[in-house]
């Protein structure tokens, strides 16, 4: 194996193992913030200068959001790779040590396995004690839906899907493009061009007024950057449930049947192989900003949901985030040796 190469997967499997030790610490600033505050100013600074010369001469107003959204995508993400790689240049040029340190701090903090089971044993362990509206406080910080009448199943059943959905964005996508950026010596920026995409979704990427034509640009290449790793979790999730004992062939048959039930092109993935696996039914219509929003189901409620359920699923999701890092650093060493 190439050393440039060797160095880059031991900086990778160091990152992947400080998450599953540390998470993310409430107590550093981390690098996604400033992220966020990028698209805050960058938005704001677009919809001031809208209708100002030269974007006043589109006329059409869904033409001229949409164009500014894409700019606002294009800032953010070329100041986000371009800071990642300029700071990495400078601390190579320093010394390799630091250089190694830092690329290490960035791939760890672009990895979110243990923040994501820590709060989901959060909402484990206020429904353990029966404290239904901390439960319902606890899962309004993972979940958009409104949470305030939920009751006991229905707080079980947002929990699965979130931490499951997650799987997706927070681990196996970065993983994804940590392992394609490591190939080419760049795997820091290319984690933090997917969490830029992933975190302008999460911010201007809603079907609603303010949004519908403003994050047009956002959420499609959200959708388009999640296609592929989304299909992987699914399998390796199917691997995860058969290694953890596990309804493995209900997971292959829901995944293969509910795959695509949801508005999202991935969010399904994920979602019908934790339902398969458990063997309960989750999706359905819920409430979202005052509004009931009608979604398809997902799986067969061959059983009710019970709280373990969502230990099962951080379960699933570590083991499934395990096999992502073998598989795709394996991949690498092969692609290489062609």
């Amino acid at each position: 194996m190439d050393r440039r190469l060797k160095e880059i997967i031991i900086d990778i499997i160091i990152a992947y193992i400080l998450d599953l030790i540390f998470g993310d610490p409430y107590c550093m600033p981390h690098p996604i913030r400033f992220v966020g505050s990028l698209i805050r100013k960058t938005e704001k600074l677009l919809r001031k200068g809208e209708k100002k010369w030269p974007l006043k001469f589109i006329k059409n107003e869904k033409r001229r959001e949409r164009l500014c959204g894409g700019v606002l995508w294009v800032i953010t993400i070329g100041v986000t790779v371009g800071t990642v790689y300029l700071i990495l240049g400078i601390c190579k040029y320093i010394n390799i040590y630091l250089f190694h340190i830092v690329n290490i701090y960035f791939i760890y903090s672009s990895l979110a396995s243990t923040c994501l089971a820590f709060e989901g044993k959060k909402i484990f362990k206020s429904l353990d004690k029966k404290d239904l509206e901390k439960s319902r406080i606890n899962v309004s910080y993972i979940v958009g839906r409104e949470t305030s009448n939920l009751n006991e199943e229905e707080i079980i059943k947002a929990t699965v899907e979130t931490v499951a959905e997650n799987t997706v964005d927070g681990i196996i996508s970065p993983l994804f493009y940590i392992i394609i950026g490591g190939m080419f010596g760049v795997a820091a920026p290319m984690a933090y061009m997917y969490k830029a995409i992933n975190t302008l979704d999460s911010m201007v990427g809603y079907k609603n007024e303010k949004y519908m034509n403003y994050g047009f640009v956002s959420a499609k290449i959200d959708d388009l950057a999640n296609y592929i790793p989304a299909r992987l979790t699914a399998i390796f999730m199917i691997i995860a449930s058969f290694i953890l004992r596990l309804d493995y062939k209900n997971c292959i048959k829901i995944v293969k049947r509910d795959r695509r039930n949801h508005k999202s092109p991935n969010c399904a993935y994920p979602e019908s192989a934790i339902s398969g696996a458990l063997g309960i039914k989750l999706g359905g219509t819920h409430v979202y900003f005052g509004k009931v929003v009608p979604k398809p189901t997902i799986g067969e409620e061959l059983r009710k949901p019970c709280n373990n359920d969502i230990i099962t699923t951080i379960k699933v999701m570590y083991l499934t985030s395990f096999i992502a890092l073998v598989v795709f650093t394996g991949i690498s060493f092969f692609a290489y040796k062609l």
